[in-house]
């Protein structure tokens, strides 16, 4: 969805964006900015977290349950109710599942076991993107929203050829949305190291990625067990890398099929109407 002119956009009667970029510079933030001006937020996140992997997170909780005798009893006898309580801000019950590799005595999990959970989100987030459209005509004929936001994860640009026009993921958002590139600096990539090791993300690698730097980790630091790697310690560094990684593949899918806006224009954006303006200026920056 691009346009011959920023004019055809704002004098659009609905609008319809797709924002990508890391994680903290500012997304869900500005969805939650929109809803307060009639927009609708679609949370790529949530979706996967709720209707995709759900079953598999609440599963996980009970499982952990059941090694207790009293808690096993009285799930088993239908006395508790187990539930996952994710929501926009608060991602913690999908990153807890997701989980990291490593040693299990300090919370990490088998390599086989993370690879297939990382599969499981890889799956649930094609999912979630391809429902867009869904969600569009859903927001507009259900609740009379005429303007829509899809609010997605840093793993975007892990589910899609940033290249290829017939990426089936790409081919759905980009008929139908306009794709947004939230470009953060190299200040906003360090602060969001720093707070991913305290506050993990949910984190998805592309399987040759995983395999790769897992090697580099643990011949970096000498370990020839799987077991013995600290989960915490590869998080943020597989982290860190993973992240250097994306920043020019999330610049190529704007380029191809977007607009680039910066964050630090976008903390200037009040309301709706404000956003409109911002991205008629990108529309405007990219004819040029």
């Amino acid at each position: 969805m691009l346009f011959k002119s920023p004019d055809e956009f704002v004098n659009a009667p609905r609008h319809a964006v797709t924002v990508f970029g890391m994680a903290g510079v500012g997304k869900t933030r500005l969805a939650a900015l929109l809803r307060r001006s009639q927009w609708f937020h679609y949370s790529v996140d949530y979706r996967i977290g709720t209707r995709h992997m759900g079953e598999f997170i609440t599963d996980n909780f009970k499982t952990e349950a059941m090694k207790l005798p009293f808690l096993r009893d009285l799930l088993r006898s239908d006395s508790i109710k187990i539930a996952s309580n994710i929501t926009f801000s608060n991602l913690d019950p999908l990153s807890t599942y997701l989980g990291r590799p490593g040693d299990p005595k300090k919370g990490g999990l088998p390599l086989e076991e993370y690879r297939r959970r990382q599969e499981q989100h890889r799956v649930a987030e094609i999912a979630a993107l391809e429902e867009v459209p869904r969600f569009i005509s859903r927001a507009h004929d259900l609740y009379g929203y005429d303007n829509f936001i899809a609010d997605t994860g840093g793993s975007l640009i892990e589910v899609v050829d940033p290249a290829n026009a017939e990426d089936p993921v790409i081919k759905t958002l980009s008929a139908n949305t306009v794709l947004i590139y939230i470009r953060g600096t190299d200040k906003d990539a360090d602060a969001l190291i720093q707070r991913f090791k305290t506050s993990p993300k949910p984190m998805y690698y592309q399987p040759a990625f995983l395999t790769r730097k897992w090697a580099e980790y643990k011949k970096k630091n000498k370990i020839a067990d799987d077991g013995k790697v600290d989960p915490a310690a590869f998080g943020a560094w597989g982290f860190e890398a993973l992240l250097h990684d994306r920043l020019p593949r999330y610049q190529a899918l704007a380029d191809n099929f977007g607009y680039t806006i910066d964050a630090a224009d976008l903390q200037t954006v009040r309301d709706g109407e404000e956003f409109v303006d911002l991205v008629a200026a990108a529309i405007r920056a990219r004819m040029r």
